[in-house]
């Protein structure tokens, strides 16, 4: 971000102010759930305007218990959401009464050179204040050089005996050179019974 200076002595004598940079977060599009869907894709206004791409979820509640909300992407021209993809995951989770915390790595959650929906949460609670929230940050998307690569990390009210907070966080890349511009979110069962996906644009001047 550059920095503006003014050469006058006080702010109340500031005659000019120079050129000052765009918001940083520009909301391009908002998904709002309200009855079940079978998935939450955006299919538009992935491209060069931005360099990096920010999808938040908020409050993401499966009609199915201990669903894993999940996202892959499809390559310019390509369909079916089904691209190559490697990653890696790791989880820290503290259950209510304190019996148990961990960290620990997943390796039933990571691929390589896999096509699969990329569980970034799992075991939610489908009880009625059940839901994960977070984000997914997506990386030069439109890049014909480049893979694409990806981070993500969410907050799940995990369903169990005793309920826990399970935070994941994953990162990884779209393996091929082709640009991404289409982003799907689904569970790995059931729909996605309502929650708020909203998808920003990063000014590149803040990047």
């Amino acid at each position: 971000m550059a920095l503006v200076k003014y050469n006058n002595n006080s702010i109340s004598n500031v005659t000019a102010l120079g050129s000052l940079p765009a918001g940083g977060l520009n909301l391009i599009t908002t998904n709002t759930i309200s009855s079940g869907v079978s998935s939450s894709d955006f299919t538009s206004n992935i491209n060069s305007t931005y360099d990096t791409y920010i999808f938040k979820f908020i409050n993401m509640h499966p009609a199915t218990a201990t669903a894993e909300f999940q996202f892959q992407g499809n390559a310019d021209g390509e369909s079916g959401f089904n691209e190559t993809m490697t990653t890696s995951l790791f989880q820290t989770y503290h259950y209510e009464d304190s019996s148990y915390t961990s960290l620990n790595y997943r390796t039933s959650h990571d691929q390589a050179q896999g096509t699969a929906y990329q569980s970034i949460s799992d075991d939610i609670t489908n009880d009625a204040d059940g839901s994960c929230s977070g984000y997914l940050y997506l990386f030069l998307p439109s890049s014909t050089t480049f893979v694409t690569h990806f981070i993500s990390r969410v907050n799940t009210h995990g369903h169990d005996t005793t309920r826990f907070t399970d935070t994941k966080f994953c990162g990884g890349y779209f393996n091929t050179t082709s640009a991404i511009d289409e982003i799907s979110f689904k569970m790995s069962s059931g729909n996605i019974d309502s929650g708020v996906i909203k998808m920003y644009g990063l000014s590149k001047s803040w990047v």
